[in-house]
C-alpha cells in the first residue's frame, strides 16, 4: 500500500535562528552601505543598502 507522505524539514527553532542570522546580515549590509555613502562611494553604498533591505527578514526577503 502506497501512502502520500508530506515531509516538513523545518523544526520550530530553525526558522527563528535563520531569521536572526538574516537580520544580522541585513544590518551589517545597511551599515556598510551608509558608511560607503559617507566615503562618497554612492553606487556601492546604494547597492549595499538595497541588498540589505532585500535580505532582511523584516523587509522583502529574497530567501523566502
Amino acid at each position: 500500500m502506497i501512502r502520500n507522505q508530506v515531509f516538513d524539514f523545518r523544526t520550530s527553532g530553525t526558522s527563528s535562528d535563520m531569521d536572526l542570522l538574516l537580520w544580522i546580515l541585513a544590518v551589517i549590509l545597511v551599515v556598510a552601505g551608509i558608511l560607503a555613502l559617507f566615503r562618497r562611494q554612492i553606487l556601492w553604498g546604494v547597492v549595499l543598502i538595497i541588498v540589505g533591505l532585500l535580505v532582511g527578514p523584516g523587509g522583502v526577503s529574497i530567501f523566502t
